[in-house]
């Protein structure tokens, strides 16, 4: 189910936007939402107020048949495309697209969403942009991206595009509201790409006693790197696998990053990108950590 307060909270402006246009049943043809943060929930808060069948004020319920279709991505009138691997081929773009000329089943509007539109190929992007210079007013459509600068000029320029920044004042809160520290919270909101990723961190035992390992293991660094150089075996093998170990490298330029107001933190700071290095080529993760802290004098 779709929290509009999170909307309301995390996206603020965008949704009194919307919200304006909403009440103006001005709502555009075609919109390009660029960045992760809240765009997926406001793409489907959107449709609900669309098709909603006790809609008060041109905002959805939430809870009658077609808003909980709606956010099941159930409802035959809105049509979500993800990508099927690392590409979103032009047969299922055209096959989207034919649909375009067809009536909604239970309305006579209809909705399109592409997520990741970016890894659309060329020529699956080039077959939306003959319905896209010839709109239906009926038909809505929007594109979901991370990574605006790989969509074609020619489809951006064809769309209003909305950016969703990251909201970290709101995501920090939330965390430190799921029991976390201040600071803690901070590394994390830095980490999560989007509201849910936080829900699923804040969940991760594992990545929370990490998170800890690696804040006693950066103040040890900072008060007396010869305990620290201890605690690295501990904190090596913690890091299972290589996604494991980039997150524990991650925290660790994140927490360093908050102690900048010391000297010996911005000096390991500067080197934690070697030890990156180091470990990219296949150098363990123990010893890329143990160089490190014998190069800060």
């Amino acid at each position: 189910m779709i929290s509009y307060e999170k909307l309301k909270s995390g996206q603020k402006d965008i949704f009194e936007r919307f919200d304006r246009v909403l009440a103006q049943r001005n709502l555009a043809h075609a919109y390009l939402f660029s960045g992760g943060f809240l765009a997926y929930d406001m793409v489907l808060y959107l449709s609900q107020s669309l098709f909603c069948q006790e809609s008060k004020d041109h905002r959805p319920c939430g809870h009658c048949r077609t808003c909980r279709l709606i956010a099941q991505e159930e409802f035959s009138d809105v049509t979500v495309l993800s990508p099927q691997g690392n590409m979103i081929k032009t047969e299922t773009v055209r096959e989207l697209v034919r649909k375009f000329s067809q009536s909604g089943f239970e309305s006579g509007q209809q909705v399109f969403i592409i997520r990741d539109a970016e890894k659309m190929h060329a020529n699956a992007a080039n077959s939306l942009l003959k319905v896209m210079e010839e709109p239906q007013s009926a038909i809505h459509l929007f594109l979901l991206t991370e990574q605006e600068d790989l969509i074609l000029p020619t489809v951006r320029s064809r769309t209003q595009i909305v950016s969703f920044p990251k909201n970290l004042p709101v995501m920090e809160r939330f965390l430190e509201e799921g029991g976390l520290l201040k600071n803690q919270a901070q590394v994390l909101a830095q980490l999560a790409s989007d509201w849910t990723e936080c829900e699923v961190l804040l969940a991760d035992k594992r990545l929370l006693d990490g998170l800890g390992q690696v804040q006693q293991f950066v103040s040890r660094l900072l008060s007396n790197p010869q305990q620290a150089y201890l605690l690295v075996p501990g904190l090596a093998s913690g890091a299972a696998d290589k996604s494991e170990q980039g997150r524990l490298i991650d925290m660790l330029s994140l927490t360093l990053a908050q102690q900048l107001q010391e000297k010996k933190a911005q000096a390991y700071l500067k080197h934690v990108s070697i030890l990156r290095q180091m470990w990219q080529r296949n150098v363990s993760l123990q010893n890329a950590l143990e160089y490190m802290i014998l190069q800060v004098k």
